[in-house]
């Protein structure tokens, strides 16, 4: 029996590309964010803070990135997710520590593994969500739906 998991997670390098593409799409359209990425067990990897962005959501940005990560949903489909379930869970999720369900936090998912997650705060929801896709597009992933 073997009783080790072999799992994949993202690399450093692949993490590093991931931030920087998400800051220059940041820079393109005016925003300043901070960006961050997380490997599968939800533990940062790359992190970039742009000048000018708000200090919370350095938090923010960590946290959106270790959601879409432990979940595999991104951050801004939660409330399409949760809309049949009890009220309890609608209420109670929210709640739990690091978790953030508003725009900016999408899975990576390599050949359909889960390897980890980027998260993006400091623009407008979609801004930070088109810098998330191109941070993807930079990896050459796309979105998970």
């Amino acid at each position: 029996m073997d009783v080790a998991a072999r799992q994949s997670t993202v690399g450093w390098e692949a993490a590093s590309a991931a931030v920087s593409a998400a800051v220059a799409h940041a820079a393109s359209v005016g925003a300043c964010v901070n960006a961050a990425v997380v490997d599968r067990a939800g533990q940062l990897v790359s992190f970039l803070r742009m000048p000018g962005a708000p200090l919370h959501s350095v938090d923010i940005a960590i946290d959106k990135a270790y959601t879409a990560a432990s979940f595999g949903l991104p951050t801004g489909d939660w409330a399409a997710a949760l809309s049949s379930h009890s009220d309890a869970v609608r209420q109670g999720l929210p709640l739990r520590p690091r978790m953030v369900m508003f725009g900016g936090g999408l899975p990576l998912v390599v050949a359909g593994e889960r390897i980890g997650g980027i998260g993006i705060s400091g623009g407008s929801e979609a801004q930070d969500e088109d810098c998330a896709r191109a941070a993807l597009a930079a990896l050459d992933l796309t979105p998970a739906r």
